[in-house]
C-alpha cells in the first residue's frame, strides 16, 4: 500500500457447469493478469471452481473432490504469485457440505469461509445441498494437503501493509444483518463478496443499490464478482457483475451480460476509509465489542507506485447527470437557512451589497428566492452597489440591471469621498495601492451596509464563498463580516454552476427571465476580482484575484482533500497530478498548493469569529461546526512537505 492506496480486482471467468479442470484455467489465467497489473488481492465468484448451477451434482463426490484437487493446482500455480486470490467452491467439513470461499496467496491456503445464509426461496434451492456456517463448529480438518482450521467466528485477513480484509458470499449481504457489519466494525477495510445473483428486470438497480448502501453503511470498500457466462440457462440467466465500491461510490463496473471472461480493477484508498471512519463517532461506538480472528497474509514484492484510478478535478461540482437535482438542492439549503433566521427575528428587510461578481449574485438569487418563499415583499431586499477606485463599468452595470431585473430596492452609495477623506485622516498616500489602500474601501463598504441595516430595521446578507474563507481572501471587519452569510458553505467552483443554473430557470420562464438570464450568464463570464485597484487604460479588471492567490479550481481540489479527509501535501500533490496533469505543470501545482497551506494556517483567525451561514456539502469551515483550529497552529509541517515535493 502507498500513499493509502491497495489495488484490488473482481473477475468473471468463463465457466462450464462441472467442468473442473476448464474452469480453473480459466481462474488461472485471470489470477496472471491480475498478478502482472499489479492487483493485490482478487475476488472471483461464488462455486467459481465447480459452477454455481451444478444442483444435485453437488451431492456427487467426484464432482467435490476434483474441486479440492483444484485448489491444490491452484496452490501449486500461485507459489511465486504474490496477489492474494479469493475463490468460490463447495467442501465437505465434518460430513456436511458448505459453499465457501478459499483464501489462497502464494501456495498458502490462508483461509476457509463458509457462507452463512442460505437462500431457499424462488429460483434458489441452496438449503438443498449446503449447510450453513451457522451450523458450522470449530474444527481442523484436512484440505488439499494441510490441516485447516475452520470456524463460524468473523476472520479478517492482514495484508503485510496492514490492510484488512474479510469475506462473504452472495446472499450475506441481502440478509437484514449482513456478515460484512460485524467485519467492518473489528476492522475490515474491505469486503470481498462472491457471488452469483441471477439477472431479473429491476433486479441489477436494487442489487448496486444495496451494494452501494452496505459500502457506505460500513464505510469500507466492497469488491462484488457474481456468476457469468457458462452458467447453466436451464432456468435463469446469470449476468456476470462485477463492481468495486468505495463508501458508497463506485469506482467501477463491469460489462453485464459479457460472453468474454472479465476482470476489473482499482486502486481503493484505504486512508480515505480509516479517515472517515475516525471522525465517524457513530461507526466509532458501534465497534467497541467487535472481534475477529486474524490471519496474516505475506508482503509481496516491491512496485514502483503509479496512480491508476480517475480522479475528478471538481470534486464540489456535482455529476451533469444530478445537476439539476442538486443545483436545486443546495439554493434550498441556503434558502432554509436565510428563511429561519428572518422568520426567527421577524426582520421584513434585508441589506446586501451587490458588486456584480459571482458571490454577490448568487446571495442576491438565494435571497430573492427566500423572500419569495416567505411571501415578502422584494422591495425589503435593499440592495447596494457601491462603486470605489476599482470598479468597472462592465461589474457596475450588471449590478444595477440586476438588481432592477429582480425587482428589489436599488441604492447606489459611492465609497470614493469617503475613502478619499479616510485617506487624509490616517495620512495614507491615494496614490500607493497597497493593502490599506485595498482594505480601508472594503471596510468603508461593510460600515454602509450595517448603517444602512441599522437604519432600515434590516439583516446584513453575506456574500462571502467558503474558498475565500479557506484562504483568508476577505478584509478583516470588512466583506468578511454580516449578520447571515448564505455562502459559506459554498466553494468558489460551485457558486459558478448554481448562478449558470438559475439563468437557465430565469431562461425557462421567458419574458423578463430572460433579460434576467442575460445578465447572470455575463456575470458568469465575468473575470474574479474584489475590484480594489484601478482598472487598466481600457477600463476591464485589472486586479485578477486567480492571478494573485492561484486557480480557484486547485484551490478547491486542496480545500475538499484537506478538510474532508485530512490527506498530506505529498498526496494531495500526487491526487492533483492525476486531475490537472494536463491542464498545469508540477511546478504549479506545487505553488498553489504551498500557497493553499500557508495561507490557510496563517489566516485562521478570520475563520475563528465567522458569522453564522448554513452548512451546504461535506465541507465546512465554521468554527462552532465543522473546523475548529488554533490560530496560532504552525503550518512548519506542511509547508517541509510542500518544499519536499
Amino acid at each position: 500500500m502507498k500513499h493509502g492506496f491497495i489495488k484490488v480486482a473482481a473477475a468473471v471467468p468463463a465457466v462450464k457447469v462441472a467442468d473442473v479442470e476448464y474452469n480453473i484455467q480459466q481462474i488461472e489465467s485471470l489470477i496472471a493478469q491480475a498478478e502482472g497489473r499489479g492487483v493485490e488481492v482478487l475476488v472471483f465468484p461464488e462455486l467459481c471452481i465447480t459452477g454455481y448451477t451444478c444442483q444435485d451434482l453437488f451431492k456427487e463426490q467426484l464432482l467435490l473432490d476434483r474441486a479440492e484437487s483444484a485448489v491444490i493446482a491452484l496452490l501449486d500455480f500461485t507459489r511465486k504469485l504474490d496477489v492474494i486470490s479469493i475463490v468460490g467452491l463447495p467442501v465437505i467439513v465434518n460430513g456436511l457440505l458448505y459453499n465457501c470461499a478459499a483464501v489462497i496467496q502464494g501456495g498458502q491456503l490462508l483461509g476457509i469461509i463458509a457462507k452463512t445464509y442460505l437462500p431457499n426461496y424462488a429460483e434458489f434451492y441452496e438449503k438443498r445441498w449446503f449447510a450453513s456456517a451457522q451450523d458450522l463448529n470449530p474444527s481442523s480438518f484436512y484440505f488439499a494437503g494441510g490441516l485447516v482450521d475452520i470456524s463460524a467466528d468473523p476472520k479478517l485477513f492482514v495484508t503485510a501493509d496492514g490492510v484488512k480484509f474479510g469475506v462473504e458470499i452472495c446472499e450475506d449481504v441481502w440478509a437484514p444483518i449482513p456478515p460484512s457489519n460485524n467485519l467492518a466494525l473489528a476492522g475490515a477495510d474491505i469486503i470481498f463478496n462472491l457471488s452469483a445473483s441471477d439477472e431479473l428486470i429491476g433486479k441489477h438497480a436494487y442489487l448496486k443499490g444495496l451494494l452501494s448502501q452496505q459500502s457506505a453503511r460500513t464505510i469500507s470498500a466492497y469488491v462484488y464478482a457474481s456468476s457469468g457466462f457458462g452458467e447453466s440457462t436451464q432456468d435463469v440467466v446469470y449476468g456476470g457483475n462485477a463492481m468495486i465500491f468505495e463508501n458508497g461510490h463506485l469506482l467501477a463496473e463491469g460489462e453485464r451480460f459479457s460472453f468474454q471472461p472479465q476482470i476489473q480493477m482499482c486502486q481503493v484508498d484505504v486512508e480515505r476509509l480509516r479517515t472517515q471512519r475516525r471522525e465517524n463517532t457513530t461507526f466509532v461506538n458501534a465497534q467497541r465489542h467487535s472481534h475477529a480472528q486474524e490471519i496474516t497474509c505475506k508482503a509481496a514484492a516491491q512496485r514502483d507506485f503509479e496512480l491508476e484510478r480517475a480522479v475528478d478535478p471538481h470534486p464540489f461540482i456535482p455529476k451533469a447527470e444530478n445537476m439539476q437535482d442538486a443545483c436545486e438542492e443546495i439554493l434550498s439549503i441556503q434558502v432554509a437557512g436565510l428563511g429561519k433566521r428572518l422568520y426567527h427575528i421577524n426582520a421584513q428587510k434585508v441589506v446586501i451589497g451587490i458588486s456584480g461578481g459571482l458571490d454577490s449574485t448568487l446571495a442576491l438569487l438565494v435571497t430573492v428566492k427566500t423572500f419569495d418563499k416567505l411571501g415578502l415583499d422584494r422591495k425589503g431586499i435593499i440592495g447596494i452597489t457601491m462603486p470605489g477606485f476599482g470598479t468597472t463599468d462592465r461589474t457596475y452595470n450588471n449590478a444595477l440591471k440586476l438588481m432592477e431585473a429582480l425587482g428589489v430596492t436599488v441604492r447606489e452609495i459611492s465609497i470614493a469621498k469617503a475613502v478619499t477623506q479616510h485617506f487624509e485622516d490616517i495620512g495614507q498616500n491615494a496614490k500607493i495601492h497597497d493593502v490599506t489602500y485595498e482594505n480601508s474601501q472594503a471596510r468603508e463598504r461593510t460600515q454602509i451596509l450595517m448603517d444602512v441595516a441599522n437604519k432600515e430595521n434590516a439583516i446584513v446578507i453575506g456574500t462571502g464563498d467558503l474558498s475565500e474563507l479557506a484562504l483568508g481572501w476577505a478584509t478583516y471587519n470588512g466583506d468578511h463580516m454580516s449578520m447571515y452569510g448564505v455562502n459559506a458553505g459554498v466553494p468558489k467552483t460551485l457558486i459558478r454552476y448554481l448562478v449558470s443554473y438559475v439563468a437557465g430557470e430565469q431562461r425557462q420562464k421567458g419574458g423578463n427571465g430572460v433579460k434576467v438570464a442575460d445578465i447572470l450568464l455575463d456575470v458568469v463570464d465575468t473575470p474574479i476580482s474584489p475590484e480594489l485597484t484601478p482598472a487598466d487604460e481600457k477600463g476591464n479588471i485589472k486586479q485578477k484575484t486567480e492571478d494573485l492567490v492561484g486557480p480557484y479550481e486547485l484551490h478547491d481540489f486542496f480545500i475538499y482533500y484537506f478538510l474532508r479527509y485530512g490527506f498530506s501535501p505529498r498526496k494531495i500533490f500526487l491526487l492533483a497530478q492525476r486531475a490537472f496533469g494536463e491542464t498545469y505543470t508540477d511546478e504549479v501545482i506545487k505553488k498553489w498548493l504551498t500557497t493553499f497551506c500557508r495561507r490557510f494556517f496563517n489566516q485562521q483567525f478570520k475563520r475563528s469569529c465567522l458569522p453564522d451561514g448554513p452548512k451546504v456539502g461535506s465541507v465546512s469551515l465554521s468554527p462552532r461546526g465543522d473546523w475548529r483550529m488554533p490560530s496560532d497552529a504552525s503550518s512548519a509541517l506542511w509547508l517541509k512537505e510542500c518544499e519536499s515535493l
